[in-house]
């Protein structure tokens, strides 16, 4: 089992930039998939960023290529998502997940969560 805790949301203006952090405990990181999800209001939960055990193998969804960069210090147990030129639409409730050995093609069969950091982006 591993406990996943984000830290690094805030409030920012429209073009700034955050980097949201996530720092695992437990078992040996290195053996997880890593990814970045977000929630914002009245909508489903989304995929953001996801990379693989090495770090070697990421991917991003759209509306955010470009713009964030996911990355993960084995060596710290920590998973991050620097997110620059950021935009109103980014607002969300930002989650990392982390799931052994492979990565799932849904959100809801990652198997370990954080408990989020809230994204909030002005105009």
């Amino acid at each position: 089992q591993v406990q996943l805790v984000e830290s690094g949301g805030g409030l920012v203006q429209a073009g700034g930039s955050l980097r949201l952090s996530c720092s695992a405990s437990g078992r040996t990181f290195s053996i997880y998939v890593m990814g970045w999800f977000r929630q914002a209001p009245g909508k489903e939960r989304e995929f953001v960023a996801g990379l693989t055990q090495s770090g070697g193998s990421t991917r991003y969804a759209d509306s955010v290529k470009g713009r964030f960069t996911i990355s993960r210090d084995n060596a710290k147990s920590t998973v991050y998502l620097q997110m620059n030129s950021l935009k109103p639409e980014d607002t969300a409730v930002y989650y990392c997940a982390a799931n052994p050995g492979y990565a799932p093609s849904t959100w809801r069969s990652y198997a370990y969560w954080g408990q989020g950091t809230q994204v909030t982006v002005s105009s």
